[in-house]
C-alpha cells in the first residue's frame, strides 16, 4: 500500500476509485464500504484509493470540543492494509483546505490531483467550505467532468447504525464486547515502547508504555481504566497482560495519557519495539491510591482478574 503525505506529493497518478472520509476506528460499516470499493475498482480497471485527513476536521476547527481519537494514525493506516486498499492519501487538514469550495474540491483535488473516475461515499458526505456540497452536487459535478459517484447504505447492527459515535460511545463506557463487535476485531493501540519511571518494576509489575495521548490533537483516549489485554508483536503468539490506560493519579499529575501493560512471565528487553495492545475486558475504572502499598495489592488484584480471564478463555 502507498501512503501519500497530501495529494500534492503526486499529480494525475493512475485513474483511481476514491473513497474520502476521516475513518475514525475503521470499524465494520467502513470495511463494507472498503471492500466495495476495492471490488468495484477490480472490476473498473483502476486503483483503489481512500482519502482521510490529519488532523481531524473536528480537531482544526475546536480542538478542545473534538471527539477522543479511536484510532492513531498508524492504526488506521494498518487497517486500511488489511483491507487491500492501494494508495492512501492523508490530506493535511488546514485553511487553505477548509476554504476550498465545492467546486474547487471537485477540480483541484478530485479530478487534478487525484484522478478519481469513481467516487464511493457514505450516505451522509458532505465536502467543501462550510460543508456546503453532498452526494447530489458530487454526483452533478460526475455528470459535468465525466467521473462516476455511487453511495453505500449504512450498515445496521441490530438495526442500529454502526458508526464511529457508536463505537465511542461503547468504549467510553468500558463496554469492550460491543466495541469489538461494531469494530469485528478486539480494540487495540500500537506504538513504540518507551521508557518510563520504572515504578512498576519496583513495584513487582514491570510495564511496557505506550505514549497514548500527549499533545493537541491526542489529548482524551477514546476509554480509560484498568483492562484485560493481550500483546502482539513480542511473540509469534500475542500474549497474556494486565493494562491500564489513563493519567496515573496516584504518581503523577502531569496529565499525559499512558498505556502501561504489564505482560505475564515476560522479563525480555522491548524498548522500541512496535507492539498493540489490545484491550479485552475493563476491570475497573483508574483510582488514586493514598500510598504505594495500596497501589501494589490493586496491581496484583487486576492481575490475578486478567489471569483468571486467560484461564477460561482461549485468546486468538
Amino acid at each position: 500500500m502507498n501512503v501519500f503525505r497530501g495529494p500534492t506529493q503526486f499529480s494525475a497518478g493512475p485513474a483511481c476509485a476514491l473513497t474520502i472520509g476521516n475513518f475514525d476506528g475503521v470499524h465494520r460499516g467502513h470495511r463494507a464500504l472498503l471492500q466495495q470499493l476495492k471490488t468495484g475498482a477490480k472490476e473498473k480497471g483502476l486503483v483503489s484509493c481512500v482519502m482521510t485527513f490529519e488532523p481531524h476536521p473536528k480537531e482544526f476547527f475546536s480542538p478542545e470540543q473534538a471527539p477522543p481519537r479511536i484510532l492513531n494514525l498508524r492504526d488506521k493506516l494498518s487497517a486500511f492494509s488489511d483491507a487491500g486498499i492501494d494508495r492512501v492519501v492523508v490530506e493535511h487538514f488546514d485553511n487553505a483546505f477548509a476554504k476550498l469550495t465545492p467546486e474547487e474540491f471537485v477540480s483541484e483535488i478530485l479530478l487534478k490531483r487525484l484522478n478519481a473516475k469513481w467516487v464511493l461515499i457514505g450516505d451522509d458526505f458532505c465536502y467543501g467550505s462550510k460543508r456546503a456540497g453532498n452526494f447530489e452536487s458530487l454526483q452533478a459535478s460526475g455528470k459535468k467532468y465525466g467521473f462516476e459517484v455511487s453511495s453505500i447504505d449504512t450498515i445496521l447492527e441490530d438495526g442500529e447504525r454502526i458508526s464511529s459515535s457508536a463505537l465511542r460511545d461503547a468504549l467510553a463506557s468500558g463496554d469492550m464486547l460491543l466495541a469489538s463487535t461494531l469494530l469485528g476485531r478486539p480494540y487495540g493501540i500500537s506504538g513504540h515502547v518507551i521508557h518510563g519511571q520504572k515504578l512498576g518494576r519496583e513495584l513487582g509489575f514491570p510495564t511496557l508504555n505506550l505514549a497514548v495521548a500527549n499533545h493537541l490533537h491526542h489529548r482524551k483516549p477514546a476509554t480509560s481504566g484498568i483492562f484485560v489485554a493481550q500483546v502482539h508483536g513480542l511473540s509469534d503468539q500475542p500474549l497474556p497482560a494486565v493494562a491500564s490506560l489513563g493519567v496515573r493519579p496516584t504518581v503523577e499529575d502531569q496529565g499525559r495519557v499512558l498505556l502501561e501493560t504489564h505482560v505475564f512471565d515476560f522479563n525480555q528487553d522491548a524498548y522500541g519495539k512496535v507492539i498493540t495492545v489490545e484491550l479485552l475486558e475493563k476491570i475497573r475504572d483508574e483510582a488514586k491510591y493514598s500510598d504505594l502499598n495500596s497501589l501494589t495489592h490493586a496491581i496484583a488484584a487486576d492481575a490475578q482478574h486478567a489471569r483468571n480471564y486467560f484461564q477460561k478463555k482461549t485468546y486468538v
